[in-house]
């Protein structure tokens, strides 16, 4: 293999220099780096770089072009592309004239002589030219070709022709290499759509597409495990937003099925609503950047996204240009609101609002607002925002509205203001939910800190007018970071998280109006800086990388933009520095701004000051003048502290939360002088600073990213379709630098694959065994067994570099051998299969047939057994019923026999007379003979008279069954009852005893009474007296009628206690034997006895327990009366009865 590789190694012309190779010993090769360049490892830059594609990601790596590039934006002369040379104007008829209006013109070459050239217009008009202007035209074979690297002539007028043929077919896509070119129809076109969607994920559509961009990004991160980004880039009015939009709908069908793709789609008309609107150039302008970035699983799906935005153009919200509209969402909310929420936010016609009017402008040919409006609302709810949430944003957006219609009257000699107090400021007021009197403060007042002390300024007109747009400005501004937010908590990624994304930068193009402020100037700044990552990226890493592998390579020149960011960013005389140092002086103005950036930059060849506030910056897309009126307020956009804690003090939630992340940003350290400004305490960074610092972040992540390019071209300026401007198209063609693309692309390597891991890719592909060669023996065997050219290739020092689709040949080529491979592996795979399951299929059958057979053995045995048991079971019944059959007939025919003997004898023998005398005759054996008729007779009877008996003789037995259980049930019943009167006697011989006791004590009482009467004479007419009064309610109204005794009236309660319990005894004695008799059967009843002795008892305990409380209390009242009664001597008697009482208790 050694003696093979090493003449044609030494043959190669594209090996470096200073390649040295050991002939013998081909295991080991060293490359000497010229220029002290030391050992390079392996480089990340390769397409293939990373680990190596598995077998399940092979389809997404074919027909993928591995070196993407990108596009530049350096100004060149016609000269520098005309390729053109006197041979080619000798041998080409047609040629490309350069008419006086700058326009390019096709002509056929008639003749020519000397240095001049005769040539016929497509009109018929024939032109002398100098030969050396005419630039050659391709052949018509060449029209429309989709990638300007197959342009025969590549020159200025090629490619505007080449261009416009395409975009007069609708064909708006083209290849620059590396580089879409994507010229906007200001129309529908039909190429999207699913059907074209499935045509590139199958790669049966290789037209140039922004799917195909999206798909080339998708594949690559799969199988390069390297994040990606698409550059969309152009002017205002080119269609960025709508390709970016179209390269998130083809990501999302290629990663959807988690159902998060349908939500990063609907963040686009949330954006566009509220951060898009109408200028002179463009009808849906985006007026902030933005960056998606969409993660993906590791299966190649959509797993999350988040967005992030640059500078917001805030200015827009207070005051727009004649023609110009603010942001589509305030219009869309005029006009599409429901009449609930008009009244509730006090809505009327755009028309009716000073921010709205200024312009004149207030609708969109062909859009229609309140259609949008419904749009935005549905897309709100798929983001999850809450109904509750979005009728808070609408407030702020109807707040913002009002706030612009507030007017201010002056209140004394020096101008100062307050705020009229009509409906505009209570409406203002109630939707924020703030006191209308601190609001009226807050615009009209300001308090400064000096020192520790506080200051109360009124403010002037202008004052007022600027803190009221201010307050505007920045509710607006923090209703859109608030949304931006809330959409990221929408889409977040979380635990899903991969590391793997494809981010999609939508930025502002480059602008240049009659008057340019801040915005542009920030603007303008943000596209220089992606120009260079876009030269970095295409020219000058490329050829550095070229110079550094010892490449043999012509070097192309571009015009490269550092020297104008230096002018932006140098420190401490750079426009950004010097901007910001102004901005921190409280006198400082826009002109002394001017003054200060001609004095100190006035040497720069990028800048160039004019009169007044004007200065000129020299940018890569050509020069623009900017006006410094507003910059200094511009960039300070401070929001005094007033403001912020009126806010804060709101009731509803928004603008509390958007005085926090104010107060939050004002926090946050700032590097350089810092600017106070009517005494407000934050500090916040300037916008320059702050956007400088969104740029660097974006560029570092942009530079971790295998970047794709899409420039944009607006054909023309009233956005008309069909319209192409060739001025203005080339001029956007220069700005990007598409000639310079196709040129590095058409004579440089765009593929390029270290030694290591080409060798490791292809080695496989090689027919002799490569165990012990060196990786890059092994890549220049490759080489040289495919037949690949040495011009199409180079062999660096750590690289090998390839000319476009050299790559393809290899990949095909291993592709079938993979695919071969696969499908033998897959028929042995299969046979071997098939073998195991004709063996498992053997095994298993056995197996179940000894299985089977023993189950059915065992369900045998067992049947047998039980057949055997009922066999045994039915003879045994029967033989039982037989034998029981057997009887019942054996005695019914003895019966039947004894009664028809015992029948006939007696016949015979009373009938033996008249037998005789009738003369019968006997037989022989002396038997007596009988009629057939009769005997027959007398079996019925008999018959009858027997199954009589039986049925009688059952009858008897239940009988007797029920009087045995009637006579056990009625001995249960005596018990019962005799025990219940053994227990009522008792009870009742109790109470008789107490009632007799009770007499007998009362009795005994009153002869004592009587006897201590006649001893005490004088406490005996006390005792009457006293005594009488126990019956005073008992008398008729006779006033001489003398009362009864109390004690009197205690046996008259008595003796109704005792008739009571009589009476109760005599009622319970004959209920009780009444229920006895029902049970006994004596007495019939339509009740149950059991049910009713058992609630006859209940009511005789009842009745028991309440007579024994009456007696208690009756016992009471004596004992009462009596202490009431005796005095004196009568205490002895009462204690002596009643201690005979208690003696005598039972």
């Amino acid at each position: 293999m050694s003696q093979k590789v090493t003449p044609s190694m030494v043959s190669l012309k594209s090996l470096p220099a200073d390649y040295r190779f050991d002939g013998e010993n081909s295991s080991r090769a060293s490359v000497g780096l010229r220029n002290g360049v030391s050992q390079a490892g392996d480089s990340e830059d390769s397409p293939y770089s990373g680990h190596g594609v598995s077998l399940e990601e092979q389809s997404l790596t074919d027909d993928v072009d591995p070196g993407a590039a990108t596009m530049p934006l350096p100004q060149s002369d016609e000269r520098r592309w005309s390729d053109t040379s006197a041979y080619a104007r000798k041998k080409v008829l047609q040629s490309w004239v350069q008419l006086p209006n700058g326009n390019w013109e096709l002509g056929k070459i008639l003749s020519t002589s000397g240095e001049e050239s005769v040539i016929s217009l497509p009109e018929g008009k024939v032109i002398k030219v100098i030969s050396e202007t005419l630039v050659p035209a391709n052949p018509d074979i060449l029209d429309g070709v989709d990638d300007l690297m197959q342009l025969s002539y590549l020159n200025e007028p090629s490619v505007l022709y080449n261009l416009n043929y395409r975009y007069n077919q609708d064909m708006i896509y083209t290849k620059a290499g590396p580089v879409l070119v994507a010229v906007n129809p200001f129309k529908e076109v039909p190429l999207y759509g699913n059907r074209y969607i499935e045509a590139y994920r199958k790669k049966s559509n290789e037209s140039p597409h922004v799917y195909a961009i999206a798909d080339t990004a998708i594949r690559e991160m799969i199988r390069d495990e390297v994040n990606q980004s698409i550059i969309i880039s152009g002017e205002s009015g080119a269609g960025k937003t709508e390709t970016a939009k179209i390269a998130m709908q083809y990501l999302a069908a290629l990663g959807g099925g988690s159902g998060i793709e349908y939500e990063i789609l609907k963040t686009n008309p949330i954006l566009e609503a509220f951060g898009n609107a109408k200028t002179l150039r463009n009808d849906n302008s985006s007026r902030f950047g933005k960056l998606i970035e969409i993660h993906f699983s590791e299966s190649g799906k959509i797993s999350g996204a988040q967005v992030q935005t640059f500078l917001l153009e805030k200015s827009r919200v207070v005051q727009c240009a004649e023609g110009e509209r603010s942001y589509h969402i305030f219009y869309q909310l005029c006009a599409g609101a429901s009449p609930g929420l008009r009244e509730k936010l006090n809505l009327t016609s755009a028309h009716e609002f000073k921010y709205l009017g200024q312009s004149n402008c207030y609708s969109i040919n062909g859009v229609d607002d309140a259609e949008r409006f419904h749009s935005v609302k549905e897309a709100l709810d798929i983001v999850h925002v809450s109904k509750e949430d979005q009728e808070s944003v609408f407030a702020m957006l109807a707040a913002v509205l009002w706030l612009g219609n507030v007017s201010f009257t002056v209140i004394d000699n020096e101008n100062h203001v307050e705020p009229v107090a009509d409906e505009s400021l209570s409406t203002v007021a109630k939707l924020i939910g703030c006191n209308i009197n601190e609001l009226k403060l807050s615009l009209s007042k300001r308090n400064m800190r000096v020192g520790k002390d506080t200051i109360v300024q009124k403010l002037t007109l202008p004052q007022a007018i600027d803190a009221r747009d201010a307050l505007a400005k920045s509710v607006y501004s923090c209703l859109f970071d608030w949304l931006v937010e809330q959409i990221n908590k929408s889409l977040a990624v979380g635990k899903r998280r991969t590391g793997r994304s494809i981010s999609i930068l939508d930025i502002y193009g480059f602008e240049s109006f009659d008057k340019n402020s801040f915005e542009q100037f920030c603007i303008n700044y943000a596209n220089e800086r992606l120009q260079q990552h876009f030269n970095r990226h295409l020219f000058k890493l490329e050829q550095e990388e070229y110079i550094q592998d010892g490449i043999d390579w012509t070097r192309v020149d571009f015009e490269d933009n550092q020297d104008c960011l230096s002018l932006f960013e140098k420190k401490p005389l750079g426009l950004l520095s010097l901007l910001d140092e102004e901005s921190t002086f409280p006198n400082g103005t826009d002109l002394t701004l001017a003054n200060k950036l001609k004095q100190h930059l006035h040497s720069n060849s990028c800048f160039r000051g004019d009169r007044e506030k004007l200065f000129t910056v020299v940018h890569y897309a050509g020069e623009v003048t900017y006006d410094t009126t507003g910059f200094l307020e511009k960039n300070r956009d401070l929001l005094h502290l007033d403001s912020i804690q009126l806010l804060s003090s709101c009731s509803c939630h928004l603008p509390q939360a958007f005085a926090s992340s104010m107060l939050i940003q004002s926090e946050k350290p700032v590097v350089g002088p810092l600017y106070k400004a009517g005494g407000a305490d934050s500090q916040r960074l300037s916008v320059a600073t702050k956007f400088k610092g969104q740029l660097f972040q974006l560029m570092q992540r942009l530079g971790n990213t295998t970047p794709h390019f899409i420039r944009c071209i607006k054909p023309n300026n009233v956005q008309s379709p069909g319209l192409y401007e060739q001025g203005l198209v080339l001029q956007q063609l220069r700005c990007c630098g598409v000639l310079e693309v196709v040129r590095i692309s058409r004579s440089g390597f765009p593929t390029r694959v270290s030694h290591q891991k080409f060798a490791r890719r292809y080695g496989f592909l090689l027919v002799e065994n490569i165990a012990d060669k060196d990786p890059l023996s092994v890549s220049v065997a490759i080489l040289h067994q495919f037949n690949i050219l040495p011009e199409m290739y180079q062999v660096g020092y750590t690289k090998l570099f390839f000319r476009t689709g050299q790559i393809g040949v290899l990949e095909d080529t291993r592709n079938r051998t993979l695919h071969g491979i696969l499908r033998v592996q897959s028929s042995f795979r299969g046979y071997q299969a098939r073998c195991h399951l004709k063996e498992l299929k053997m095994g298993i059958s056995i197996l179940q047939s000894f299985v089977r057979g023993d189950k059915v053995r065992k369900e045998f045995a067992e049947l047998r057994r039980r057949h055997r048991a009922a066999a045994t079971i039915q003879s045994q019944v029967k033989s039982k019923f037989a034998r029981k059959q057997y009887k019942g007939i054996t005695d019914a025919s003895v019966l039947i026999q004894s009664a028809i003997r015992g029948w006939l004898v007696r016949r015979c023998s009373g009938d033996l007379r008249w037998l005789k005398s009738v003369g019968t005759k006997t037989n022989e054996s002396g038997e007596v003979l009988v009629k057939a008729s009769v005997l027959s007779d007398l079996q019925r009877r008999v018959l009858k008279s027997e199954a009589a008996l039986r049925e009688k003789e059952e009858e008897n037995d239940i009988l007797q069954q029920r009087l045995q259980q009637y006579e056990n049930r009625w001995s249960e019943y005596e018990t019962k009852m005799k025990s219940m009167e053994e227990i009522w006697q008792k009870q009742m011989r109790s109470l008789q005893s107490s009632l007799s006791i009770a007499k007998k004590s009362l009795a005994v009482e009153d002869s004592a009474r009587n006897s201590d009467a006649s001893v005490n004479a004088s406490d005996a007419t006390d005792w009457d007296s006293s005594s009488n009064q126990f019956k005073s309610q008992a008398s008729n109204g006779g006033g001489g009628r003398q009362q009864q005794q109390p004690m009197s009236a205690g046996l008259s309660v008595i003796g109704r206690l005792a008739e009571e319990f009589e009476q109760r005894a005599q009622v319970f004695g004959d209920d009780a034997k009444f229920l006895v008799e029902v049970k006994s059967g004596q007495v019939e009843a339509n009740l149950n006895p059991d049910r009713e002795l058992r609630r006859l008892k209940q009511m005789f305990e009842t009745w028991k327990k309440d007579y024994g409380g009456r007696l208690r209390e009756t016992k009471m009242i004596l004992s009462k009366l009596g202490s009431e009664e005796s005095s004196g001597s009568m205490e002895k008697v009462k204690r002596k009865w009643w201690g005979r009482r208690n003696s005598t208790r039972y």
